[in-house]
């Protein structure tokens, strides 16, 4: 398949699955692996179906349609961020988490607020060459298997393949490809995995240095390196490889060679300005504290006005083109224990209309996060232990009192949320976990009685708890 083909698939394939996920789909989805919070799930679920219902309307009303951003207010450790991140993989929509705390004002020493979107194209440019590699995978595949064959079956020195040899006589042909025939068949059955094959290879460009330091710098100097590593030629070398890694090595260079580069960046610009998704962590640190003094503080509120072009709708120069945000999704998230979502700038709230509020996790909540979604930490940690031969089994006491303590621990000191559950699972398990490889008992059973007494002197003492647990 040819790279125009591949495009065409990958855009009727992308045009599908956004036509078949309906919010309440969405939402099914989201409930696999996420517990509770259904606000935010439909609030998510509402947001990826208005991208599709654009996409049909004329081109006119099209543009003027602006998504409906999220403001995502809980605690840590409720979902925020798993909720963002489960709904760009289900719509397979290019997505950069950032934190907010991280950039600076412009003039103060940091990141510049533009280098999310820098980052996203960056990522939706290696999400739609996988897609496409993936697409003309199968011709790739052919392809290398022949240049493989021409390796495994040289002509003689100073002659050319038997095909483009004008003076090899028709018998010499059949012979040769009877040879070159069975040669596949012991390819296939990996009878020359051991052999080794010289084969030509790109040299990878030593790393340059940083040409511009300054805040706010990074595109001139990203444009500054990629001009220079222009100038330089590409250098290749030829390296021995076994057949197996010799290959792949072939199947990528053929899949390079049938992807147009220009046309991969014009898609993965499209993507990042139709279906991308922003998710800015922490926004809650950007809120200056009244009356305070320190340079940190006189920042933030800066950072707030940085950002506000991005998400209100501006084009923002990268490498491979310019990008407009006016269609990227962006979720804004904060604990806002100290702050309210009002004490952000009018012009900043204005651009999150959608607001959601997450609950906190009670210890039924634990429960069933420790069992009912599909990458269940008790499911997790039953199959590392399978890796060591030991079959592991949680009795339902066991659950209930993990749960427990789990709520118990983030009353008492800092709450985490579910990320508790991990701490606590972690500790129960230390000991099996490290004598696993050498266990003579492979069947073990843990009910209640062994969580209480592997934890309950943690849970009893307050500031042991605080620093294990």
């Amino acid at each position: 398949m040819d790279y125009l083909s591949a495009v065409t698939s990958a855009e009727k394939d992308a045009q599908a699955l956004m036509a078949a996920l309906t919010p309440a789909e969405v939402v099914n989805e989201l409930d696999k692996y996420i517990v509770g919070q259904a606000q935010a799930k439909r609030a998510v679920a509402i947001a990826l179906r208005n991208r599709w219902r654009r996409q049909q309307l004329p081109g006119d009303m099209r543009d003027e349609v602006a998504p409906k951003n999220i403001l995502m207010i809980g605690p840590t450790g409720v979902g925020k961020t798993e909720i963002a991140r489960r709904l760009a993989r289900l719509s397979k929509s290019p997505f950069i988490k950032v934190e907010a705390s991280k950039y600076t004002e412009v003039g103060y020493v940091g990141r510049d607020v533009e280098s999310m979107v820098r980052d996203l194209v960056e990522l939706s440019k290696n999400l739609l060459r996988a897609e496409m590699e993936e697409t003309v995978k199968t011709t790739a595949r052919e392809r290398a298997r022949e240049r493989l064959l021409d390796l495994l079956l040289p002509p003689p020195p100073g002659r050319p393949q038997p095909k483009d040899d004008p003076h090899m006589d028709a018998l010499g042909r059949e012979q040769h490809q009877k040879t070159r025939e069975k040669f596949a068949a012991y390819l296939a059955e990996g009878r020359f995995d051991d052999r080794e094959v010289d084969i030509e290879t790109e040299e990878k460009a030593a790393p340059m240095m940083d040409v511009v330091s300054a805040p706010g710098m990074e595109e001139m100097g990203n444009n500054l390196k990629d001009m220079l590593g222009s100038l330089l030629p590409k250098k290749t070398r030829r390296k021995k490889m076994k057949v197996p890694e010799a290959f792949k090595a072939l199947a990528n260079q053929e899949a390079e060679k049938l992807i147009d580069q220009e046309k991969l960046i014009d898609q993965a610009l499209k993507r990042v300005e139709n279906h991308g998704i922003i998710f800015i962590d922490e926004i809650d640190k950007i809120i200056g504290r009244q009356g305070a003094q320190g340079t940190a503080d006189v920042s933030r509120e800066g950072v707030q006005r940085d950002l506000l072009p991005i998400v209100e709708g501006s084009s923002v120069n990268t490498k491979y083109g310019i990008v407009k945000t006016d269609h990227i999704l962006f979720i804004a998230a904060g604990a806002f224990h100290s702050a309210k979502p009002s004490d952000l700038i009018p012009e900043f709230q204005g651009r999150f209309p959608i607001r959601v509020e997450l609950e906190s996790l009670s210890k039924e909540d634990f429960r069933r996060i420790l069992t009912e979604p599909d990458n269940a930490l008790v499911k997790q940690y039953i199959a590392l232990l399978k890796t060591e031969g030991v079959e592991i089994h949680f009795a339902g006491d066991a659950i209930d009192e993990i749960a427990a303590m789990s709520a118990t621990v983030n009353e008492r000191t800092e709450n985490i949320g579910a990320r508790r559950l991990q701490t606590v699972m972690e500790k129960l398990l230390e000991d099996i976990s490290f004598d696993a490889p050498d266990l003579k008992t492979k069947n073990i059973t843990i009910g209640g009685e062994t969580v209480r007494a592997k934890l309950k002197d943690i849970i009893q003492d307050e500031d042991l708890s605080r620093y294990i647990l």
